[in-house]
């Protein structure tokens, strides 16, 4: 009965939905407008199955999301704002483009704004020890580091070789870590020490743990907290009136969406949101109104027409750090027109992104608040590329293939990753794809992929009869078989981003492996 009354209720806060959302004047935002609200759709199609579209009305009360804000950007400046559905479930309290979202790691965007206004004013050099800013705290001594020197370049693009992915919410009844405790990893911080893992600079490795130690480098510097550096730097000349750092946010600050979980109820109570204290890495409140103008600021800086950054640290902002595929602080992707920044955020309950494309000029902003938002943020995102025509996220359409046939079935057997291929060439997998081995099954008619402490039998979905996509990683496999028609290696492949796997080949008498002799051509 309980479920059924919030599904009711929540159903009614949507039923309204459009209703916050200003009907636009200018054709191009009208059509943004309508794919937003009735263009949704998913990003894998299977063989034999026609593409579903989905007005986003019927997708938020399907993943439970009380309310919705998005921001569409038009040549670096605001085109088009709107709220759609509630601040809390059960109630009509509307979501508008001034309604605060916690905005998970977009944070880390806005620091690194931050910190590259710091760099323009000359007091931060991107290639200097990172040390020589730091009072409060110094990295510790990695004797079994070779060369342990760590820049703000690295820090913000996540080539520091430091630790510490993420970081978990805290509730309104926790005590909450000052900085120092989060970087120490000391109670009551609920993370694992900041410390060197890898030699600085030799491979990517996102580390929320990087950016905290980028903050403190702010504060050190500066002497004010990040949220006073961020609002003179960032928030003021980009016009975020309503953005702040603040943790634990005060519900004086007045439309807030609060928090829900998986099923939509309300969560985080008595106050009904959590706190992030790690603010540089996570913890920025913000609004749609807010992030389309960041994300316009941005472009304006790439193109050279004002904006937020000179010209000069807006071009080194938006290019590649090897062997990344990140920028000083946003992900990078496609080419020529398609060229565009991004990023994602992910608290437990609120979910968000941004994306900007220098060149045509186009942009938006995401923010959700329910546990369930990542999933149709991919599917808002779609409907937007499609209205864009940018070629950036197609759908995935699988083939029919009779995987039982026996051309398939030596596709089986155990991989091992080959450290000889060059880390630029392996680039962001190193981060989220870094398994030493794999292996991959042929049963029942089907293709599947084991990982070492991964999900297991993750099924392969064909796109052609070498290539198969794997959902679970996010990422492409293509078999290789040579001229002697052996399959001897598989390659993983995520935009530019290509790891190589050899097969691994038993000894005629069963005595252990060994690898496959053709050597790879990355």
């Amino acid at each position: 009965m309980k479920s059924m009354m919030l599904a009711c209720t929540l159903a009614i806060g949507l039923l309204g939905a459009a209703a916050h959302a200003q009907t636009p004047a200018e054709p191009d935002a009208a059509r943004l407008k309508a794919a937003i609200e009735r263009g949704l759709r998913p990003s894998i199609v299977k063989a034999g199955e026609s593409m579903p579209t989905w007005t986003l009305q019927e997708r938020m009360a399907h993943h439970k999301i009380p309310g919705v804000a998005i921001a569409i950007v038009k040549d670096g400046k605001l085109l088009y704002a709107a709220g759609y559905g509630v601040r809390e479930a059960g109630t009509h309290d509307a979501v508008d483009a001034d309604t605060l979202f916690s905005v998970g790691s977009v944070s880390k965007m806005i620091a690194a704004a931050t910190t590259l206004q710091l760099v323009a004013h000359g007091r931060i050099d991107l290639d200097r020890d990172v040390n020589a800013y730091l009072k409060s705290w110094r990295i510790p001594a990695a004797p079994a580091i070779k060369n342990p020197t760590v820049t703000m370049r690295m820090l913000l693009s996540h080539t520091s070789g430091l630790g510490v992915h993420g970081f978990q919410d805290y509730l309104p009844t926790e005590t909450l870590p000052t900085l120092v405790q989060t970087l120490n990893g000391t109670p009551p911080a609920k993370n694992d020490p900041v410390r060197l893992q890898y030699e600085p600079g030799t491979r990517s490795d996102y580390s929320g743990g990087g950016i905290m130690l980028e903050q403190q480098i702010i504060e050190d510097l500066t002497g004010q907290p990040l949220d006073a550096v961020a609002r003179a730097q960032v928030f003021e000349p980009a016009g975020m009136r309503r953005s702040t750092y603040e943790n634990p946010l005060s519900p004086t600050r007045g439309n807030i969406a609060k928090a829900h979980d998986g099923n939509g109820a309300l969560t985080a109570l008595p106050r009904g949101w959590q706190t992030f204290p790690e603010q540089a890495a996570s913890g920025l409140w913000t609004s749609a109104n807010d992030l389309g103008a960041f994300v316009g600021a941005l472009i304006q800086s790439y193109r050279g027409q004002g904006g937020l950054l000179p010209q000069a640290i807006a071009l080194q902002m938006m290019s590649e750090v090897s062997p990344g595929v990140r920028g000083l602080g946003p992900e990078l992707g496609g080419s020529g027109k398609a060229r565009r920044f991004f990023h994602n955020g992910d608290n437990d309950s609120y979910h968000a992104a941004i994306e900007g494309y220098p060149e045509t000029g186009y942009g938006f902003a995401i923010l959700t608040n329910g546990e369930n938002g990542g999933r149709i943020r991919g599917e808002i995102r779609n409907a937007i590329s499609d209205a864009l025509d940018d070629g950036m996220k197609p759908p995935i359409r699988t083939i029919a293939l009779d995987l039982s046939a026996p051309a398939y079935a030596d596709y089986a057997g155990s991989y091992r990753l080959d450290p000889a291929v060059p880390m630029d060439i392996r680039s962001a997998l190193a981060d989220w794809f870094d398994f030493d081995s794999m292996t991959v099954k042929v049963a029942d008619g089907a293709i599947s992929m084991d990982l070492p402490d991964g999900p297991t039998a993750s099924p392969l979905l064909p796109l052609s009869p070498t290539r198969f996509f794997a959902s679970a990683a996010g990422a492409e496999l293509e078999f290789h078989r040579n001229a002697r028609g052996v399959v001897h290696a598989v390659s993983v492949v995520a935009g530019n981003s290509r790891a190589y796997y050899r097969r691994q080949v038993a000894h005629p008498a069963g005595a252990g492996a060994e690898p496959d002799r053709d050597r790879p051509r990355p």
